[in-house]
């Protein structure tokens, strides 16, 4: 769990690093998911929404992409990916600070019912529930969590 990393702005080079820990991050935290199966759909998404519309950060640790972080101009928080190898280090915390430094009035986001760490993980770091929904791709509940200054 080193914490030698540096955060700076997303770059175009940077994804197919970024798909690649999207996937491994997220079949470590669903493994029962085929997520392979949503690559060409996440590489997309990715694409025409993320990278043109939400500031990206990423964190940087022996040249290798660790972690990043997307913010859009209205607080919404969309991803937060860090490498399992990661997880427990100041790296994602470091993120979520960017995103509040970022968007200084507030910050929201949603958050899979079932991810007790990612839930436990916001609540540490200053988030509070603010609602339920459903997630419209995956169908799974979802609760709405925001940070304000």
């Amino acid at each position: 769990m080193a914490s030698g990393f540096q955060l700076r702005p997303y770059r175009a080079a940077d994804e197919d690093a970024a798909i690649e820990l999207w996937l491994k991050t997220w079949q470590q935290a669903y493994p029962s998911i085929d997520f392979n199966a949503r690559v060409a759909w996440w590489r997309e998404r990715w694409r025409n929404e993320l990278v043109v519309n939400a500031t990206i950060v990423v964190a940087e640790q022996a040249s290798a992409l660790t972690g990043f972080v997307t913010i859009d101009s209205a607080g919404y928080l969309d991803q937060l990916v860090v490498d399992p190898a990661q997880w427990g280090s100041p790296l994602a915390s470091a993120l979520v600070s960017e995103t509040k430094r970022l968007s200084p009035t507030g910050v929201t986001l949603l958050v899979n019912k079932d991810n007790t760490r990612a839930i436990r993980f916001y609540e540490r770091n200053g988030f509070s529930h603010a609602g339920e929904d459903v997630n419209p791709t995956s169908g799974r509940p979802v609760l709405r969590m925001s940070w304000t200054a």
